[in-house]
This record gives C-alpha cells, structure tokens and sequence, in this order.
C-alpha cells in the first residue's frame, strides 16, 4: 500500500503541482491526508487519503490499489445540506465530525443514489457569504 510521502511527489510533479510536504495525521478520521493545491484559485484541489490503523473507513480500497475515492463540496450550511442530500435519496454514513485538515470545521459524509461518495466540508464563518 502507497504511502502519501512515497507517491505525493510524484503526483505533483505529473500534474505540475506543489507540494508543501505537509501530511496531517487526523485521529478522529484514521486517516493521513496532504493537499495538492492547484495553480490557479478557480481549480480543484487534490487530496490524498492515507488510512491511519486498521479502523480507517478506507484501509480496503486503499488494499485494493486506491483510486477515485470521494468528491468534496464546501458548503456554507452543512446540516441543511444533509437534509437536501436525504431528501434527494442519499444516505449519510458517517455524523458531522470536525476535521483536523480543515482547522476543525466539521466534515459529513454522504452516498448518493448513484453509489457516489461525497464529503461535505462546512465552510468557515468568516467565509459565508450573506447574499446567497
């Protein structure tokens, strides 16, 4: 199984991204995670998961050789959006919780109708936009 130190600098470097060489151990999560940020602030930002002790929620797909794992969304109202994503038939499989890679703002995890993981990542106070 990769670890993110042995394969994050060689994902930078064939995305032409930087890599900080920073990995965030996140307790609560059983996961290591780094961030390879994109060049321009309208692009996506890669996250690379690593499972932390045999409870992490993605020790087995990592076994199984990894891949697309999950899409996030930052969101600004994390539990209407969960209602939303319920009402749209999604199931949530793991509470809000907060994250130690988002400075403790709270993650949730839902699977949509469409077997597509998704986290939504609650956006920070200060970013809440107020005209929405």
């Amino acid at each position: 199984m990769a670890s993110i130190s042995g394969s994050a600098p060689q994902f930078a470097k064939s995305l032409r991204l930087r890599w900080d060489g920073q990995v965030i151990h996140d307790p609560l999560q059983f996961v290591k995670v780094t961030f390879l940020p994109a060049n321009l602030p309208t692009e996506s930002t890669i996250e690379l998961v690593e499972p932390v002790g045999p409870r992490s929620p993605i020790r087995k797909f990592a076994e199984a050789g990894g891949g697309l794992h999950h899409v996030c969304y930052e969101v600004d109202d994390l539990q209407e959006q969960i209602k939303h994503s319920q009402a749209a038939g999604a199931n949530l499989v793991r509470v809000p919780l907060p994250a130690q890679a988002f400075g403790g703002r709270r993650i949730a995890w839902v699977v949509t109708p469409e077997n597509l993981l998704v986290e939504y990542l609650e956006r920070a106070a200060h970013a809440v936009r107020k005209d929405i």
